[in-house]
């Protein structure tokens, strides 16, 4: 499709507008489950190993909406939960920055139990899993990839433990951190560090081995994995490794993008935002998909999983004029959405991100919806708005909606942000893009969700982090 055609197809659905009707439902995603990770849809930041962004639960039900903010003093990327149904957050507190692993009730939200962790860089710790276990995986600020388990003791109170600890100090340089991991469905945890370096760690038999690389490439992002390989997207192309018989991390395809000329306002990295994502009509990993970072307008990017081969580039986020994306695709059948974060004032970055062009920006926002073809041998852009989600939107295939929060400007009709912007629950149709309905759920800093993940509970209940704690928001 011509870029003249994108934009006339763009401005067919230029904003977010309250519908009753019922949405059709989507493709259901059909992403293995992996053997050695927690329930699909909770078991990630971003649902399951090959973050799809999607889960099998139903949001909130028809209900009149309400919400409460369980203040943990704490900005909350990370809300998992295990099939014990017990929601794990991994927070890092407004004073000292430390990460804390909570532990919190599935009925209030309060914290039932808190272990704070070595600290790390700024994305270091921020991912993690639920595995096969129900114990939150995650790599502290000491290189140390840790299982922490949760337990009641005999007077009922529930405390939290370091299960099992593997240094990866040998692997990952001292100024370095891990950034993303994800198990294989052999039961070795992958990870990636902001360095470029990518490993394999068999905690049972405490062997790590990795690899680098090229020299200049960051990864700024997390990793997805698939019974094909491991998905690892840089500041400058999309990888597939697999590993070797004694766990060595191999190329299979490299893929390069537009990188643009420099970070822009709203990205954490002068690249792609993009943790990479495994989607397809088949077995729910055809294909990879990311956003580039290229100037005057970004492209959802789609490679065959099998070969690397590029299915399409489409441009995205066009009605919106909003050219970036900090956010990994949801990906679910033959559909992709991307969520737009082009503006987003981020309260810091990390370290050597370099200086944004320009300075600042307008938080655009905008949402896309692409299809690849049923042929495969291309991709559409189904529908493009102006939606102003400040959060990574997560798709039910159970209720057939998309699920996230938006950031309302504080004067109707402008793009501009203030720390007393408002900030509503909303659930959006995926066949047309539009709102169906939404819920007021704060007004101000103190819920600000900061491009931050949200989780359906197996209850219903949609958990959000803010910047101060876990959102729990449900239905009468």
């Amino acid at each position: 499709m011509p870029p003249a055609a994108l934009l006339a197809a763009a401005l067919l659905v230029s904003g977010a507008t309250t519908a009753d009707a019922a949405p059709a439902a989507p493709a259901t995603s059909v992403f293995p489950a992996n053997p050695y990770a927690g329930p699909p849809g909770t078991a990630t930041m971003h649902g399951d190993t090959g973050s799809s962004d999607t889960t099998p639960l139903a949001g909130p039900g028809a209900g009149r909406l309400s919400s409460k903010l369980n203040g943990l003093l704490s900005a909350c990327p990370t809300v998992l939960v295990g099939s014990d149904d017990y929601p794990v957050a991994l927070c890092t507190p407004i004073l000292g920055q430390v990460p804390t692993v909570h532990l919190l009730d599935p009925h209030s939200g309060a914290s039932l139990a808190s272990l704070t962790l070595t600290k790390g860089s700024l994305l270091g710790g921020v991912y993690a899993y639920i595995d096969h276990q129900d114990r939150l995986v995650v790599v502290d600020g000491s290189r140390s990839l840790l299982r922490i388990g949760h337990h009641r003791d005999d007077a009922g109170a529930w405390r939290l433990t370091v299960d099992k600890s593997l240094s990866l100090a040998a692997a990952v340089p001292a100024d370095d951190a891990v950034t993303g991991l994800s198990p294989d469905w052999q039961g070795r945890v992958w990870f990636a560090t902001g360095g470029g370096v990518v490993g394999t760690a068999d905690d049972t038999t405490s062997t790590v081995r990795s690899t680098r690389l090229p020299a200049g490439e960051r990864i700024a992002n997390s990793i997805s994995t698939a019974p094909q390989g491991t998905a690892v997207t840089t500041t400058h192309a999309t990888y597939l490794l697999t590993a070797a018989a004694d766990g060595t991390p191999r190329v299979s395809w490299r893929q390069p993008y537009d990188r643009g000329s420099a970070r822009k306002p709203g990205m954490l990295s002068w690249g792609s935002g993009s943790t990479p994502t495994f989607f397809g009509p088949t077995d729910g990993t055809d294909y990879v998909t990311i956003v580039d970072n290229a100037d005057s307008s970004v492209a959802l990017k789609v490679y065959r999983t099998s070969t690397g081969e590029s299915v399409c580039s489409v441009p995205v986020l066009l009605a919106s004029h909003g050219p970036g994306s900090e956010n990994s695709p949801i990906g679910a059948g033959r559909s992709v959405y991307v969520a737009g974060t082009y503006g987003y004032p981020y309260p810091a970055v990390p370290e050597g991100a370099g200086d944004s062009v320009p300075a600042s920006a307008p938080f655009a926002g905008g949402l896309s919806r692409v299809d690849v073809r049923p042929d495969g041998s291309g991709c559409d852009l189904v529908w493009d708005n102006t939606v102003r989600s400040a959060a990574v939107p997560k798709l039910s295939t159970a209720d057939g909606k998309l699920h996230t929060v938006l950031r309302d400007p504080l004067i109707p009709g402008t793009t501009g942000t203030s720390l007393l912007d408002p900030y509503r629950y909303a659930e959006i149709d995926p066949s047309t893009g539009k709102v169906l309905r939404s819920k007021l759920i704060g007004i101000g800093a103190l819920y600000d969700t900061l491009q931050m993940a949200g989780t359906v509970a197996p209850d219903g209940a949609y958990l959000q982090g803010t910047v101060t704690g876990v959102l729990r928001i449900t239905a009468d």
